[in-house]
């Protein structure tokens, strides 16, 4: 179904699929496809826009919906609804639009792989074995078959991942704070203490909210019963930082593969910053991969076709 009329000016702020561009321009938009555009820029462009389509950098905030006096829709390329005010869109009557369904499979396929890495230390092994280190009983495996994997967020990739992880004859715990009555198979619906008192394996999948923010620290891992790996492919504000380090440093956890940071733009690190990456980046529990979880070849183009459809237009190839 269509909410709006397909006509006016489209900014797009960030890479994005061919078949959007052609897409919106075959609805009867004119495009504006800049994807280096700066937050300064967006805001100087945006009173003749009505569609806005956001990726990872531009935020649509109060100041630039302020602005933002023809804007009848914003589409997220993703899931992270945080880059934009949603409250403040609704009083605009500006529909807002994610497209999680569109990268769920490859967040899952990600973290499962950055959890089988981590168990059987294949990234730690594959660097010493470049070096001319060849040692067998230091990088013997632990198996997935068995655990208890520990879920918080069963939504579109929470849920996904546990499809995925079905097949290892696994026990799930998973929590939503939004979410009753998903248990079935090995997926059982429990609450944050019983992942904290049972889990070997720990995967968050939560938006970012002022609920969620930095709810990866000390006192989490405090509760901690058993010491699982961690793994966090959602977002990296969800952790504090200084907080998982010492997690590791003491042993709470035995091991973390994080695919986000807090700030992901290392060239602007301050010291401190510098430290903790230094800190991560010399244990061979840990891995390290650059926000690319959700962005495979697949969900490149699926993220759009989804946002397309959302926005109820046809996509053109």
């Amino acid at each position: 179904m269509s909410l709006i009329d397909h006509t006016g000016n489209v900014l797009i702020t960030g890479k994005s699929h061919p078949v959007l561009v052609t897409s919106l321009q075959k609805a009867g938009y004119t495009v504006i496809d800049r994807p280096q555009i700066s937050q300064q820029e967006a805001e100087e462009i945006i009173e003749s826009c009505s569609g806005l389509v956001l990726t990872t950098r531009i935020k649509a905030n109060r100041a630039l919906l302020e602005k933002a006096t023809s804007l009848k829709w914003i589409g997220r390329l993703g899931s992270g609804m945080e880059l934009i005010d949603t409250d403040f869109a609704a009083e605009k009557n500006i529909h807002c639009f994610s497209s999680p369904e569109g990268n769920r499979l490859a967040v899952a396929e990600h973290t499962l792989g950055m959890i089988l890495g981590l168990l059987h230390k294949i990234a730690a092994a594959d660097r010493q074995v470049r070096n001319k280190i060849w040692l067998r009983d230091e990088n013997r495996g632990t198996e997935l078959s068995g655990k208890t994997i520990g879920i918080i967020g069963y939504g579109n990739t929470g849920s996904e991942l546990a499809r995925l992880l079905a097949p290892f004859q696994v026990r799930i715990l998973a929590c939503d704070r939004f979410k009753t009555g998903f248990a079935a198979g090995a997926v059982h619906e429990s609450k944050l203490d019983d992942i904290q008192e049972q889990a070997d394996i720990i995967s968050v999948h939560v938006p970012l909210t002022e609920l969620t923010h930095e709810m990866l620290n000390t006192t989490f891992f405090k509760q901690l019963k058993k010491t699982p790996l961690l793994v966090n492919t959602a977002r990296g504000q969800l952790v504090k930082l200084p907080d998982l380090i010492q997690a590791l440093e003491s042993g709470v956890i035995r091991g973390v593969a994080l695919d986000v940071l807090p700030n992901e733009s290392l060239q602007h690190f301050s010291a401190i910053e510098n430290e903790q990456l230094a800190s991560l980046s010399s244990r061979e529990n840990v891995l390290l991969t650059p926000h690319i979880a959700g962005y495979s070849h697949e969900s490149f183009e699926r993220m759009t076709t989804v946002l397309l459809e959302k926005l109820g237009l046809q996509p053109v190839f």
